[in-house]
């Protein structure tokens, strides 16, 4: 994982990043992670897209899908709308997390706090209860400081570095 440039931000969303690049790196499988907002905005991500190289690729795909990290973004609150919804309907309280096992990989969604999500996309190789208690470490470790403040920062931290990578246009 290349770690995305922190310079400019606040102690909070160092650590932050900082927390992401350690669950990225201290388990075995993970292959892409992503923090989304309770509106569906990618907050966070472990993909590498803000490299040059891949940006350039993004930059050649015309029309097809923005990356890995929007991607995950998208099925993360898709799936955190959705359990939320069967959780209202079968009066079974909040939604903890949600773990999906395919053929070739898996999918954990975890809630942060307000609405957050965590979202690891995962190999099929890797240890599903190892990577839930990273990311409940994650959560626990991050939900406090999750504010709309910071929310808000490390989105415009993200808009600014896709900005600058499109010479500002979207």
């Amino acid at each position: 994982m290349t770690a995305p440039s922190t310079y400019g931000l606040s102690s909070e969303a160092r650590n932050l990043h900082w927390l992401l690049t350690n669950l990225v790196e201290e388990v075995p499988g993970i292959q892409s992670v992503a923090v989304v907002s309770s509106d569906g905005l990618l907050l966070l991500s472990s993909d590498p897209e803000h490299t040059e190289e891949a940006r350039q690729a993004r930059a050649a795909q015309r029309g097809g899908p923005k990356g890995s990290a929007a991607d995950l973004a998208t099925i993360v609150s898709g799936i955190g709308s959705l359990t939320v919804g069967a959780a209202k309907l079968m009066e079974s309280g909040t939604v903890k997390h949600t773990m999906v096992a395919m053929e070739e990989g898996s999918l954990f969604v975890m809630t942060i706090s307000d609405g957050s999500l965590i979202g690891v996309h995962g190999s099929a190789e890797c240890d599903m209860s190892v990577v839930a208690y990273h990311m409940a470490l994650f959560v626990g470790r991050a939900g406090h400081v999750l504010t709309p403040e910071l929310r808000s920062e490390l989105r415009q931290s993200l808009e600014s570095s896709e900005g600058s990578t499109t010479g500002g246009a979207r």
